[in-house]
């Protein structure tokens, strides 16, 4: 992949070459990883937000976990067996 860039531009990352990085590549792979980190971010936030006002609240304690996870091994056990009859 090449990537074009103003002057300006390319002047910046050999700058940024010279603090630290080895590569032009390696720059511009640092930056999209930390924009796939703060999308991740967002869209959490996002979640977090949505959760927040959907409603009421429920308590999460001992007794939401257990029953959470006997209802998660209840639909475990259900699709096995569905999945044992095809």
């Amino acid at each position: 992949m090449n990537v074009s860039l103003p002057e300006e531009l390319k002047e910046y990352v050999e700058a940024q070459i010279k603090r630290g990085y080895s590569t032009p590549s390696e720059y511009v792979r640092e930056l999209i990883r930390e924009d796939q980190k703060r999308r991740a971010r967002e869209k959490l936030d996002a979640l977090l937000l949505e959760g927040l006002n959907s409603g009421e609240s429920s308590p999460v304690d001992s007794k939401f976990w257990s029953d959470l996870k006997k209802e998660a091994f209840a639909k475990l056990e259900t699709r096995k067996k569905t999945s044992a009859r095809k």
